[in-house]
Parts: C-alpha cells; structure tokens; sequence
C-alpha cells in the first residue's frame, strides 16, 4: 500500500502545522473506517468483552446523569420556593380595594346643610367652592426654590453661606403668598418615598401610601384601578384636559378630551426645553374665556427642572433659567384665571444636591405646594402663618392631603382609600377663624379614613384597637365633642381631634405596610441555606468517587481487570449514587406537599398555596438530607485548609451577611477596598516564598501593582448622604453637579494613549501578541478609545455651551453617529471578528539532535513549539472581554472609564497572581473577581440608592427611546444598565477567567 505523502510544516507557519493535522487526522478516519468494515463484513464477527463493557458503562453513564439533572431540576424548585417565601415577607405589598366613594352615600351623614347637598352642582360632602382647577405639576420643584434666600455669613467663624443658582429664580409664589395670604397660600409638600415622578402621582390622586413593590413600579406604569381623583371627575361628567409628561396617560388611559391634551415623552432627560415649551404653548390658549367650557380640570406636567437636575444640578445655570422661566408661565397663568378657577402649584418630589431623586432624604421629599384663587377665600387660623416657612421644616403638609383638600373644594366625593386630611389654610376663611368649617371637613374626612380603615381590616383579618388613644377612641372622643355643643371652642377641639384620628390611623397604616412579615422571611432563608447544604453534599460527594490518583498505568491496570472480571460473567455494580438522592427527595416533597393542606386545616390561616409549598420544601429537604447520611460513613471537613480558601470564604461570608448591617451597607466600598488591598498583601507574601527569582519579583510586583490599582480607582466617590461630612464625592465636577469637571476629560484621551501598551504588555509577556491580536488591540481598540474620548468631549461641550452660536441638537447629532460607530466596532465588528480570528500564538520549530546510541530514531528530527498556547491570551478569550470593555466605558463618563480601565489592568494582574501561585483551581480567584465587580461598581459613580440612576445611560447611542408597543417613552433600558454594572463588571471578569494567564508554553513534537 502506496502511504501518502505528508510533507513536513514550513517552520514558523502555524498555517501549515493545522493542514498537517487536517491530513494526518483524515488519514486516521481511513484506517478506523477500515477496520469497522472489515468487523461488519466478517462472518459471524461479535463484539468484543470490551466492546460490551464499554456499552454498559456508557449505560450507565446516561442513567447517572439523567438522576444528577433531575436533582437539580428538583433543586431549582426549592430554590424557586425559597425565593417565594422570602420576597412574600420581604416586598411589603398593600391590599388595594375595589370600594369606590359616592356622591350621594357620604360615609357619615353630612353636618351642616347647604343647598344642592349629595350633587354635583352643589357640592357631593361639602359646598363646592370652585368650578374648575387648573393643576400644575413643576417636578422636582423643592421647597427651598421658592422661598428667598439672603447670603448670610458668620463674621466671627468666616463662615459664608453663599447662594446658589436656584436661589431667589421663583420669587412669585412666596410673594404672592406673603402679599395676598387670602388668595395664595405656600407650604412644604411631603412626599412619601419613593421619590419617582409614577409613585408621587400615585399618592397625589389616590391619596394612598406607597409600598417597596411599587418602587419598581416607576419603569413600567400600568393604571391605576383604585378609586382617585381622576376617577371621579370622570363618573361626574367632568373634563379633564391633560398637559405634559405622558405616565399620566399611562396612569390613566382613556381620561383625557382627546384633541385639547398633549402627551409629551418623558424620558429623555437631556431635553430640557420640548415639554415645557409645548405645555406653555397649549396652557395658555385654553384659559382664554372662549374655550373654558372644554376642560373642566386641566393637569399641566412640566419637566424641566427635574430634567436640568438630572443633566446639571440644582446649582447650574440652566437651573436659573428653567426657574425663572417657570416664574414668568406662572404669572402669565395667573392673569388668564377667573373667580371659579381655582390654581394649584407643586412639585411631585424634590432633588437632592446632585439633581436626582428616587429615596428619602430630606432634599427628595420636601416639595412645595402653593394654591391660588382669585376670589380669595383662603385664611391662617395664626396671624404668624401670613408668612410661609422659611424651612421645610415648619408647617409642612403630606402631599396626600391634597387629594381630600382638591375634592371638598370642587365638590368631589374623596377617593375611598384616601388617608389625608383637609388642608388647613384651605378652609379657614379669610379671617382664619371658621372653625366649625374646619371640624366639618375634618369630620367627614375621618369618617372616609375611618371606613376604609374598617374595610382595610376586615379584608386583611385584623382586628381594630380600641385602647386609649387608638383610632377608635379618639374618634368617639371627637364625635361626642361635637354632638354635645356648638360653640367655638368645641368646633376647634373637635377639628383637632379628628386631625389627630388622622394622623394616629396614617401612623399605624404606614407601620402596617412597612412591616416585614418576618416568620415568611425566615422560612424563605431557611429553605434557601438548607438547600445550598444539600447542594454542597451532594458535590462532595461526587468529587470523593472521582479518581485520587492520576496514573496511566494504574489506569490501564485496572480497566484490563474489569474486562477480565466482565468476561467471567461478575456484573459490575451500579454506582447510581444520584438515584438514591432524588428519589428521598421527590418522596419528602411528595409526603409534605400532601401534609400541607391537613397543617393548613389546623391552622385555619393563611394560603392554602403557601402550605402546600412550604411543606413539599421542607420535606424534600429533610428527605434528601436523610439518604444524604444514610449512603455515607463519613464526612470530610468541609472547612477551607489553606488560607486562600479561608479568605473566599470570609470574603464571601462577609458580604452575604453584612448587609444586615447598616454601617456596612453604607461603606460597602471602603470594606470592598480592604479586602482587595488585603488579598494583594497576602499574594505579595505568598509570592516571596516562590522558588525562582524571576517568579517571585513577578508576584510580588503584580501583587503591589493589584492593590495599588485598587487604591487608584478608590478616588473616585460617589458620596451617600449617610457617609457625610466624611466624604467627598470627585465622580462629578462637584457634590451639587452631574457634569464632569473640565479636567476629567483628560482621562479618556490617556486610557487611549496608554490602555492599549498596557495590555500589550501582558500579551507580549507570554508571546501571545500575535495572530489578531495586533490589528484589534493596536489599532481597532485604540480607535474606539479616541473615539470615545472625542464622544464625551463633545457632551462637555454641550452641557458647558461652549459654543453658544451653534443651532441646538448639532452637537448631539455629532455625538449619537459616533457612539454608534464605537457600538458597530466592539459588538458588531469585534465580536463577528473573534469567532472568525486565529488563536494568538508563536508558532515556531527547532531541529531536534538524533541520538546516534538509538534504535530507533524518530522520523522527524524537527520539533515545532507553540508559544503562549497554555494562556487565556493565547486563546484570544481576553479579545472578547476587550469588545465588551469598549463598549462599557463608552456609557461611562469620564471618572468611572477610568474606574473600568483599572479594573480591566487589575483583572490580568490578578491572572497573573493566580499563576504564579498556582492558584488556578483555587476559589480564591472567583472570589476576588467578585469582590472587583462590586468595588467598580461603587467606583463608576453608584450607590445602592435609587437616586445615583445615571438616567443618560440609556441616550448615548440614540436620540430618543420608545416603546412601540406601547406607543411611549420605553423606561425600562437606562434604569436597568446602571442598576446591573455589577454584573455586567462580573461578567467581563468571568470572561476572562476563562482560561488562566500563565507563562507556560508548551511545545509538540511532529
């Protein structure tokens, strides 16, 4: 038989050593090919013992594995229940009530009499005092912006308290309030947190408290189906005109007189002009006389302030202008108002000193609230009250309380599940002295808190106190007061009783909801800890049946041996030790889920559901661990034995449980930068103790270079308002900022200077720069880098108007193409480049001296070496994590690029660390990586707070996001990117984890 030829490789072409293999492995296809029909065409040919024995442990092998996947099917499950349990207790829900309040059934017979009473035109549960209302939303409007501010300065301490740019830009609400206190009035506005735009409109119409589950609720609205304001208006017969942000559209679909509202996206934060112009634009026209009789109530939604907080801070120019613009719509509104037209002005929320909102600081939730009527029939019931409050701190009203305040006054029903109260100055009279109407409308306020809180209870199944100074008692206090006398004193004593029936039964509704249902919670913890113990058994006990010794021959040994024994018909024993396993837990689960519904008769509370869930958990547990113990003799330690492992399992020990701290929680960062800088000292000590020199300065120098870099990216803070005076946030040009600082826009153009050498650098190191290697890192990467740095000189450029001539939009129309075309390079390009690209190797031969003593030489004294092949980079996995890495620090802003590029360097220092170390199959290097993805995380400019959402996120690539199924502004996309950094940090470090970066090379002989 003629052998083919086989020509030998040209040297140094890894080409041509891959078509040696194609050739040598085609050949061998042949001669297996061969043999398997020379065995099918022989007569009376049988399969060897071997063959058999193979076939039965093959067998085997799929009968095992289909047991070890039906356990974690089974596992999954539990975990699944877990979660259940866990977020049950933990995601505070309230029941909502489908009971709607009626204009002719007050919830207490009415007390004073008046002409039309229980209809509209008269008045539902008080005298209607205004035909229409005209409701302006300014969002983010915070007190302080409306109250004058005097620079007032400590000459002994030198201390200057200097203004700021939204001070004394809106001095037409407290003016008015102070000069004309009959017809306007000015007070702070509380809201509940959370402190986002869905959730405030909530309360503002509803009159309801907020819950932890409808925080989320702020990226996807859906209508709100409980009585409100709106609701009524609407089965009255009234018109409602709508302005401005589109979630109110969204709140409440089919609402509006179509062709008079506007709906105007919402989201785009880098706008801040188009919804406020349009708002104006259609306001304005529809006061006139002509065209009052199209609206009945007219909500106008105006989002530029909120969106120049977002962009800029309170303390920018832009702010001013926005302010002052607000000032001048709101004097132009007032002159258009007549006598019936009541005008309402507030904000839904504040800001905090960066612009932002969504959590419970003191800056986020003091709004203001300002009413005007032209008539004048507003009063103080204390000649000190003329004056509005210089702080938010004094007099302040729950934003709630609008909603039974706007309904009395228009002659609404109030909404069933209302919880405020009248406000004061609303119903006072002009003398501030018509007591018996303040006991009148508090009265029948209480008695609608009263029933829902009646209702509230009995649906929950809880029963009402009725000690002294419950709800209950305070407000048979009240109604006896009343029902005894009709002097003054009496009216005022029973106004303020009912005030305080109100605010015992919101205090005891807001503990009510913010109660954690704590045996729920535990339950959840406990299923979860417990099925991660039977997780862990169930791996250690599969890693003890592997092999303790890895030797060919012994190998070799003992397969002959059950080919010797399987021929003298000894059947080899099942070792299916998955099946025991599964079936004690699908029998546990099976016998508690039936247990479930007998536990639940008993007792006679709770969900069915839950019974059922809980018991098939706790069964299947109890009998996985039972066959767990019952198939072992023994337990190995399951203790780490080195330090490594003591260190992940403290590290992630620690960062599991410490969040039930709150110091923790909130100086998670500086605790992240003691760990990584602890790890870094121990692998520089353990890195001295290699055997070469070369090893050793290695280890020691990426050990220190680790840590260093760790303290390097720790400049850049974002502080909490918890962490202060003891923090400085340097992510932003200043605390009261969210524009980098001109001097920040030098780090994109150095990361494109020097990020590209530097992972140069580590290629080089283990002769992996090679192959795809140079075009991508040399040259495509450090264009997206330029580009990048181009990209957000562009947006300083923007925010600062540099050029002021310039047409508004045309540096945004510069900036969406080039984003996208970092987008098209790194994700597009880059990753259809990586599936494509060869491995980033040095191939290289060497002639290999005969041995001229032997026997036998071998057929080819020429060996070929493969360099950098036993490395991540050589397998061009790092490649990838390059792709995504681009496109990251493209939506980061200056500092947290930064931040991501040392990251970045601290991951291939960390490889390195491993390697030397021998660290590769330790867990001390997922850990790490762990710790890394939650450090960056604090380092680009985050908190774990709502209101450190880097709303622009979701805009650098494009001008505008919609939903198209829904036909409005898409939300969710710019709040999840920010909210999910940790993980999209993690996964480029597990990316690179791939493969671990060594500096051994490994050379085949051919």
């Amino acid at each position: 038989m003629v052998q083919p030829a086989n020509p030998k490789p040209a040297p140094g072409d890894y080409k041509s050593v891959a078509a040696q293999y194609v050739r040598a492995k085609a050949i061998k296809d042949a001669e297996d090919a061969a043999k398997e029909k020379g065995v099918l065409n022989g007569k009376g040919a049988k399969k060897t013992a071997a063959d058999k024995l193979n076939e039965r442990k093959a067998e085997r092998f799929r009968r095992e594995w289909a047991w070890v996947a039906g356990f974690f099917v089974w596992l999954l499950f539990i975990h699944a229940i877990g979660i259940y349990f866990f977020t049950k207790g933990f995601l505070l829900t309230r029941l909502v009530l489908e009971e709607k309040s009626s204009c002719s059934l007050p919830p207490i017979p009415i007390m004073t009499l008046f002409e039309g009473a229980g209809t509209q035109e008269g008045g539902c549960w008080h005298k209607k005092s205004f035909d229409r209302a005209v409701v302006i939303i300014i969002d983010a409007l915070r007190y302080d912006f409306t109250v004058p501010f005097n620079n007032i300065s400590d000459v002994n301490s030198g201390v200057s308290n200097p203004a700021q740019a939204f001070h004394n830009s809106l001095p037409f609400l407290y003016d008015m309030a102070l000069n004309q206190p009959q017809n306007a009035f000015l007070l702070p506005f509380i809201a509940d947190p959370p402190t986002t735009t869905l959730q405030r409109l909530k309360g503002l119409t509803t009159g309801t408290l907020p819950t932890f589950v409808d925080a989320g609720s702020n990226f996807a609205g859906t209508a709100i189906e409980e009585d409100n304001l709106l609701m009524q208006l609407k089965d009255l017969g009234r018109k409602i005109v709508h302005l401005g942000d589109d979630t109110w559209t969204a709140l409440f679909p089919g609402y509006f007189e179509e062709g008079i509202s506007r709906a105007y996206d919402s989201f785009n934060v880098w706008d801040l002009h188009t919804v406020d112009n349009g708002v104006t634009e259609h306001i304005l026209p529809l006061l006139a006389k002509d065209r009052m009789g199209e609206w009945d109530v007219m909500f106008a939604h105006y989002l530029g302030v909120d969106h120049a907080g977002h962009r800029y801070g309170p303390n920018h120019p832009a702010m001013t202008a926005k302010l002052q613009q607000m000032d001048g719509v709101l004097r132009e509104v007032v002159k258009a108002l007549d006598d019936d037209t009541l005008l309402i002005v507030m904000g839904d929320h504040g800001m905090d000193g960066k612009g932002d909102h969504g959590g419970e600081s003191d800056d986020e939730v003091e709004a203001a609230l300002w009413m005007y009527s032209r008539k004048g029939i507003f009063g103080r019931t204390d000649t000190e009250f003329v004056t509005p409050p210089q702080t938010a701190k004094v007099r302040p009203v729950n934003q709630i309380d609008l909603v039974p305040t706007l309904a009395l006054l228009l002659g609404l029903p109030i909404p069933f599940n209302n919880l405020g109260r009248p406000i004061e100055e609303a119903f006072a009279g002009k003398k501030g002295n018509a007591w018996e109407n303040l006991a009148s409308v508090a009265r029948i306020t209480a008695a609608g808190i009263k029933r829902y809180q009646a209702a509230y209870y009995l649906a929950r199944g809880v029963d009402e106190s009725t000690v002294d100074g419950s709800p209950y008692s305070l407000w048979n206090t009240a109604t006896q007061a009343i029902a005894s006398s009709s002097s003054k004193e009496v009216w005022k004593d029973g106004y303020r009783t009912f005030t305080a029936f109100q605010a015992e039964t919101l205090r005891i509704c807001r503990s009510l909801w913010a109660r954690f249902d704590v045996p729920c919670m535990t339950l959840g913890i406990g299923i979860l800890m417990t099925g991660a113990v039977t997780l862990y058994l169930f791996a250690i006990a599969g890693a003890e049946d592997e092999a303790a010794v890895d030797d060919p021959e012994l190998d070799r040994a003992e397969h002959q041996l059950e080919i010797e024994q399987f021929e003298k018909g000894d059947v080899l024993e099942d070792e299916e030790s998955s099946a025991p396993v599964l079936q004690g837990a699908l029998t546990g689960s099976l016998a508690g889920a039936l247990a479930g519904p007998n536990v639940w008769f008993l007792y006679g509370d709770g969900s069915l559901l839950d019974f059922v869930l809980g018991g098939a958990s706790i069964g299947g547990l109890i009998g996985t661990l039972l066959m767990q113990f019952a198939s072992r003799v023994q337990f190995s330690n399951p203790l780490p034995t080195s330090v490594w492992g003591w260190m992940a399992l403290i590290f992630t020990v620690s960062q599991s449980i410490g969040f039930a701290s709150n110091s923790y929680t909130i100086w998670e960062d500086s605790i992240l930068l003691f760990f990584i800088s602890t790890f870094g000292f121990i692998a520089a000590m353990s890195s001295l103790r290699r055997e070469k020199v070369e090893a050793r300065i290695l280890g020691v120098y990426h050990s220190l270079l680790f840590a260093g870099l760790g303290w390097v990216a720790s400049f850049s803070k974002l502080c909490r308002e918890e962490q202060m005076p003891y923090c400085k946030s340097t992510y932003y040009a200043s605390a009261t900022s969210s524009t980098s600082a001109p001097w920040q826009l030098v780090i994109p153009f150095v990361l494109a200077i020097f990020l590209p050498h530097i992972f140069k650098s580590y290629y080089v190191g283990s002769r992996s720069y090679e192959g795809f290697a140079p075009i991508w890192i040399g040259w495509a990467f450090r264009f997206g880098l330029i580009l990048s740095a181009v990209f957000w000189t562009l947006d300083a450029a923007d925010d600062g108007e540099w050029f002021p001539d310039l047409p508004n939009g045309v540096l945004k129309n510069i900036r969406v193409p080039i984003a996208q075309t970092i987008f098209a390079i790194a994700l597009g390009a880059g990753i259809t480049a990586f599936g494509y690209a060869p491995p980033c190797v040095t191939v290289t031969t060497a002639a290999v001296p005969s041995n001229p003593n032997s026997k036998n030489p071998p057929p080819s004294n020429t060996t070929v070496i493969i360099l950098g092949y036993a490395n991540t980079h050589g397998t061009r996995y790092f490649l990838l994590v390059l792709n995504i890495l681009l496109s990251i620090l493209l939506v980061q802003k200056p500092m947290g690029a930064g931040s991501i590029s040392l990251m970045a360097w601290q991951i291939l220092s960390l490889l390195e660390i491993l390697d030397l170390n021998s660290l590769t199959t330790s867990p001390i290097g997922p850990a790490i990586l762990a710790l890394l993805g939650s450090f960056h995380f604090f380092k680009t400019g985050h908190q774990t707070t709502l209101s450190s959402i880097q709303w622009e996120s979701a805009f650098i690539p494009l001008h505008s996001i919609r939903n198209y199924g829904m036909g409005r502004t898409f939300e969710e996309t710019p709040h999840a990117l920010p909210y999910f950094q940790p993980e999209i940090h993690d996964g480029c470090v597990r990316a690179a984890s791939c493969g671990c970066s060594g500096r051994g090379d490994r050379a085949i002989g051919v």
